[in-house]
């Protein structure tokens, strides 16, 4: 700056002087309030107590699996080391001798739960889309409310429906069917009525609700953008569905039936009742069987010897296992499809 052509500073030497050697003035800092200690993260300890009580309750979880595969290891070691590796492909189980094997029952539970995914899933993954692309508001929200409602019908009620309703009509099936198609080993044998194909039945009717309801949630979360510009391309309402909807939601759907066969493994009560629960391994859908499941809890309380007992805690922690591989298999194709989707 220049005062009559001169520099400022030359003009006025004192003044600078006396500006350069002045302390400054110091502004009084303002109060911290509370508001502002949270928001800084000089006091978090709701955030610390939060964090503790939520890490505490997943660690919980994790503990209570791990204590269950424990204790179960442990109360069936005595039958895993007095058969070995036997135990889970012998086809003998007689407590009267002493001698326990479980491959009947492991192919009637992967056997049943098949079945019951070959029946339920083009029924259930149908119904979703008509549920969540088809049908009008009016008719949707009642329908589906019905199949969550079909979810809740207990086990037992289910087992005494097919067993006095479900029975008899898979016995009229399968007598033409013997007659048709008895040259094949899946389809010979006597129309008991009472066996695998009457099991996988049941258990269809059971998971279906879970199923539908799941993918049809998966379904509506499609973004309305996939559907629009299929559409905007001159696709047809059905040819939206199949190459823009249903291969957005694979994943899902995927997860859904996973779902539902984790159900399907489980299953006990509705499934001894139909299913005869005679031990043996037959080709035939119409011949009686077990699961791992049904053998455990009708047998439970005619264990009256420690192996007996360790045998069927055994059988218990084999049907543990085959659910926890079918759930790491599940994800890791979840996974894969949903990074194809994401490259796609």
């Amino acid at each position: 700056m220049r005062c009559f052509g001169y520099p400022f500073k030359q003009a006025y030497p004192e003044q600078d002087q006396m500006e350069s050697t002045a302390s400054p003035e110091r502004t009084p800092s303002p109060t911290p309030n509370l508001n502002a200690l949270l928001r800084t993260g000089r006091w978090r300890w709701g955030d610390t107590v939060f964090r503790v009580v939520v890490s505490g309750t997943a660690a919980s979880i994790v503990l209570g699996v791990i204590l269950l595969v424990i204790t179960m290891f442990e109360a069936g070691l005595a039958a895993l080391i007095a058969f070995g590796p036997s135990f889970v492909w012998s086809t003998v189980w007689n407590p009267v001798s002493q001698v326990f094997g479980v491959l009947p029952a492991v192919y009637g539970t992967i056997a049943t739960s098949a079945l019951a995914l070959v029946l339920a899933v083009p029924v259930g993954i149908g119904a979703a889309i008509f549920l969540a692309e088809l049908a009008p508001r009016w008719l949707s929200n009642p329908i589906s409310f019905l199949i969550e409602m079909l979810a809740a019908i207990p086990s037992v009620i289910i087992g005494f429906w097919g067993l006095f309703v479900v029975v008899p009509l898979v016995r009229q099936v399968e007598a033409p069917l013997g007659r048709v198609l008895g040259v094949i080993p899946m389809f010979s044998g006597p129309a008991y009525g009472i066996g695998l194909l009457a099991a996988g039945v049941v258990l269809a009717i059971m998971i279906l609700p879970i199923l539908t309801a799941v993918a049809r949630d998966v379904l509506r979360a499609v973004p309305t953008s996939q559907r629009e510009a299929m559409l905007a391309l001159g696709a047809t309402r059905w040819e939206t569905i199949a190459r823009a909807v249903v291969p957005y939601a694979r994943s899902g759907i995927v997860g859904a039936t996973i779902l539902a066969l984790g159900r399907a493994l489980g299953e006990t009560l509705a499934v001894s009742m139909v299913i005869g629960n005679t031990f043996q391994v037959s080709p035939s859908l119409f011949a009686p069987a077990t699961t791992l499941a049904s053998l455990i809890a009708t047998q439970f309380r005619e264990a009256d010897t420690a192996l007996y007992l360790s045998a069927l805690i055994a059988a218990g922690f084999v049907l543990f296992v085959i659910t926890m591989l079918v759930n790491v298999v599940a994800r890791i194709l979840v996974w894969k499809l949903t990074v194809q989707s994401v490259e796609v």
